[in-house]
């Protein structure tokens, strides 16, 4: 059996595999609950340069937004939320990674609903596998934390009682494999 390695990832232009990788968010609603959903279209690189730094570039189809319930994922598309018609994609361009302990600290450039912020996103490297035939792959998990109004996504519904309904910050997350093709 082969198992991961904790080996740094070679040089070389690794590419995110979607069938194997996720991108999900979180966000508060009604103050007292999640709503989580998905992006089930996206790609990107990381390009790993021969001292080993990466540099990474991805791209979010926002119109491939997904909650699970049809009315909602069609007003978050809507000029309230994303302005999916307007801006179809969200991109990622990094700036620079650092260690942090045993996970590394990655800068960025995100661009939604055409305002670009940088970001950090902390990230943990799961390692190297030689794969399945098909060249090596590499696993990746990060997250971070935005604030929905640092990006035009400005709607406040507030609630009877005090609050809102959607809350500022949203929880993203993704879950990585990249390959690098033989």
């Amino acid at each position: 059996m082969t198992t991961a390695v904790s080996a740094p990832i070679a040089a070389g232009t690794w590419i995110i595999d979607p069938a194997h990788s996720a991108v999900a968010f979180s966000v508060k609603h009604l103050m007292v609950s999640k709503v989580r959903g998905n992006f089930e279209s996206f790609s990107g690189t990381i390009t790993v340069a021969e001292d080993g730094t990466p540099a990474v570039q991805a791209e979010i189809d926002v119109t491939s937004i997904t909650t699970g319930n049809e009315q909602r994922d069609g007003h978050i598309k809507s000029a309230d939320f994303f302005d999916a018609e307007k801006f179809p994609k969200a991109t990622f361009v990094s700036t620079g990674v650092a260690p942090k302990g045993d996970d590394y600290i990655l800068t960025g450039d995100f661009t939604l609903k055409g305002v670009t912020k940088s970001v950090e996103l902390t990230l943990e490297f799961n390692g190297v596998n030689p794969g399945m035939g098909h060249g090596p792959v590499a696993g990746f998990e990060a997250t971070t934390v935005l604030n929905r109004k640092d990006f035009g996504i400005d709607i406040d519904m507030p609630l009877e009682g005090g609050g809102v309904v959607v809350g500022d910050k949203v929880t993203i997350t993704l879950e990585i494999e990249a390959g690098q093709p033989a």
